[in-house]
């Protein structure tokens, strides 16, 4: 037997080749680009507000600069030329003529069916060799017939006739399908014929060259070298490094915000003649004298020090357009304005990468001015601004009106606690708001998400008792309470308790299912919804489209050191307003676990819950973790042991395999079986049921 490669000189398969590559390619590209996004930006809801600030025009322009880049134009171009050379291979499959090697079969070959007889396959045979035989048949010049093609037809006639009757024939046939035993095969090159039509091999050796040579080393030397320039945080590693340099135990907002400034993302921002143009005029409008603050831009007289210390160029402009933009300062200059609004999302991601770096070293300070540092960039606030500013249409005026000369902020929440009357009186008149700009600012207040906080405890799923080094629960209940809301429902203390699922429970336990207690305070399960993400951040100054983000982490604060890293939420698992804007007040949960001490006591830490996009809006408490020996704790479980499980109950089997002991049951006498057997009804079975699940009590 031998092989032949040869090519497939009608065309007919490379079409089919091509397709098939272009669309192992195409395909997934074409998910990529059409599945759903899961960026929570893009599923969550929108505040209802008609506030427009100045510049509006330019902000969006940013945003929706920022959209088209992250759709990946390169990306939609590759998956339209797919499916463009797709269809036209599927043209080519469809119109282009095939033949096909028709398989050697001696049944067709003599004219004769599969269930033939050799007596009939040989009166057969007989009847062709009296019109084919070649002493016998006479070409004929009409049917292009030649001597050749009639002994060639003959010759078949006869392989076909000794398939079916002699046995070495048949054997070959059987076991080759072709008569003479085993054959030579031919692969077809499904390739364009001009691929390898003679002379244009230099050409495919060229392609291959480049292919191979130039650009697979390019891309993958480009994909790694990018892949050690970036942090996991999205920012160049100069950039990290600089940060790093930057860090002080005793940094503040301010400090913070020069640290920024040394990012070498910003030099793509303002590159060649951008990097000091207008630096001056700059300068002048940040440091004039402001309404409320010493300076426009909102920085101290430390900021305007280190300000004035940089040299002239990238650094020192970026940083005075930081303090514009969070002072709100007008430039009168449409490339500054551009530039102040560009540099602010950059920095915030900047600010990410400072949390991971003041992470490392444990330090609440950093850690606090990095959260607080995050919300002033997304609400366009200098450090120490009022909080009010966040509302729209406040102006320095309209603040300065509502707190008057106190040392100390209102906060949004504050404002909004006063009643109508009194909030109109020092909100509303010549110079400050307008009826109109009231109605759009308490509309408003009355939608950010400020999360209350209810009761936060520490417990240990199917313990009673915490015991050193155990995984730890931290559980947080509370309700988002809009700021203004009113008639907002008492809490119903069953929500706050976190009951543990039954041991049982499989979809309970692997979170399919959510194990509560109703109004009764049985517990029940139902089914998981999915979770609901809260309305994207009113942010009208901020080029990007943001979704808050909740960070709950414990510190030490005697040492003022970080105790347990910071868990983010991103959605929440009960709905936080209704279909029309209303609140709902559910009572949310937010876990997470963490190691508890090795050493048994009592240990205080304060609790943050901190909102990375609203200023104001987090929470400060103390609590308390009861950290037991594991003796003790041992001990004081025998005493509060409830009684054994039964030995035919699913608790009691769990608990036999565990190697625990059961209660048996008496054996019945037969004489008792009839007279009880109505008694044992469905009640008795359900009470034992609801015992089996409140084995489990939370702690608080």
């Amino acid at each position: 037997m031998s092989s032949e490669y040869s090519y497939d000189e009608q065309g007919q398969f490379y079409p089919f080749f091509v397709f098939t590559l272009t669309s192992i390619v195409t395909l997934p590209l074409t998910y990529s680009l059409l599945a759903p996004s899961k960026d929570p930006a893009s599923l969550a809801p929108r505040l209802k507000s008609s506030y427009k600030p100045e510049h509006d025009d330019l902000i969006q322009g940013l945003r929706a600069a920022q959209k088209r880049k992250q759709r990946k134009v390169k990306r939609a171009i590759a998956v339209i030329l797919g499916w463009a050379l797709m269809a036209g291979m599927l043209y080519l499959i469809v119109t282009t003529q095939r033949t096909t090697a028709k398989i050697w079969n001696p049944y067709d070959i003599l004219g004769v069916s599969e269930s033939a007889s050799d007596k009939q396959i040989k009166s057969h045979y007989r009847k062709l060799g009296l019109k084919f035989h070649p002493d016998k048949a006479r070409p004929d010049p009409a049917k292009n017939e030649t001597a050749e093609t009639l002994s060639d037809k003959w010759v078949e006639l006869t392989k076909a006739y000794q398939a079916l009757t002699d046995e070495e024939v048949r054997n070959n046939y059987i076991q080759y399908g072709h008569p003479d035993g085993k054959q030579s095969y031919s692969i077809g090159i499904a390739l364009p014929k001009f691929i390898i039509s003679e002379g244009n091999g230099k050409y495919v050796v060229l392609v291959y060259a480049l292919l191979l040579g130039v650009l697979l080393p390019y891309y993958v030397g480009s994909w790694w070298y990018g892949t050690q320039r970036i942090t996991k945080e999205g920012v160049l590693v100069e950039s990290a490094n600089n940060l790093f340099r930057e860090y002080s135990e005793n940094m503040e907002e301010g400090d913070l915000v020069t640290a920024l400034s040394g990012g070498k993302e910003f030099q793509e921002v303002l590159k060649g003649d951008k990097a000091e143009s207008g630096l001056s005029k700059l300068e002048s409008r940040i440091l004039a004298e402001g309404q409320i603050t010493p300076f426009a831009g909102g920085l101290s007289v430390k900021d305007k020090e280190k300000l004035e210390d940089l040299e002239s160029g990238v650094r020192r402009k970026v940083l005075a357009l930081l303090w514009a933009y969070l002072g709100r300062v007008e430039l009168d200059d449409p490339a500054l304005d551009k530039d102040k609004y560009t540099v602010a999302p950059i920095a915030q991601s900047l600010c990410s990468s400072f949390r991971a770096i003041s992470l490392a070293y444990s330090n609440t300070g950093p850690i606090l001015a990095s959260f607080y540092t995050s919300q002033r960039l997304i609400q366009a606030l200098p450090p120490k601004a009022s909080p009010l500013f966040q509302l729209p249409h406040f102006t320095p005026a309209v603040v300065k009106a509502i707190e008057g000369d106190s040392t100390t902020h209102l906060s949004v929440q504050e404002f909004m606690d006063l009643p109508d009357s009194e909030r109109r009186s020092i909100a509303v008149g010549n110079g400050l708001l307008s009826e109109e700009q009231y109605k759009t600012t308490v509309s408003l207040a009355g939608q950010l998400p400020y999360f209350r906080v209810a009761k936060a405890f520490f417990k240990v799923a199917g313990e009673r008792f915490i015991i050193p080094s155990s995984l730890v629960t931290l559980v947080v209940k509370g309700r988002f309470i809009p700021p203004g809301s009113v008639n907002v429902p008492e809490i119903n203390e069953l929500d706050l308790e976190d009951v543990d699922p039954a041991e049982d429970d499989l979809d309970a336990l692997m979170g399919r299912k959510k194990t509560v207690k109703d109004a009764n305070g049985k517990i029940v399960t139902k089914e998981e919804t999915k979770p609901v993400s809260p309305p994207i951040t009113f942010a009208p100054y901020y080029a990007r489209e943001h979704s808050p983000k909740w960070h709950a982490f414990l510190s030490d604060s005697k040492q003022g050191k970080m105790a347990v890293p910071p868990f983010t939420f991103t959605q929440f698992d009960q709905p936080l307003f209704t279909d029309d804007g209303k609140p709902t007040f559910n009572m949310q949960t937010l876990k997470a676990q963490f190691a508890a001490p090795p050493q048994a006591g009592t240990y205080t830490f304060v609790l943050h819950v901190v909102c990375d996009s609203y200023v104001g809006f987090d929470t400060k408490m103390e609590v308390t973790l009861n950290v037991e020996d594991t003796s003790k704790a041992a001990a004081m479980a025998a005493e509060d042991e409830i009684s054994e499980p039964d030995e035919d109950s699913i608790a009691g089997q769990m608990s036999a395999l565990k190697g625990g002991s059961v209660a048996t049951k008496p054996k019945r006498r037969k004489d008792d079986d009839s007279e009880e057997e109505d008694e044992s009804g469905t009640e008795e079975e359900e009470d034992d049921t609801s015992e089996t699940n409140t084995d489990t009590e939370p702690e608080s």
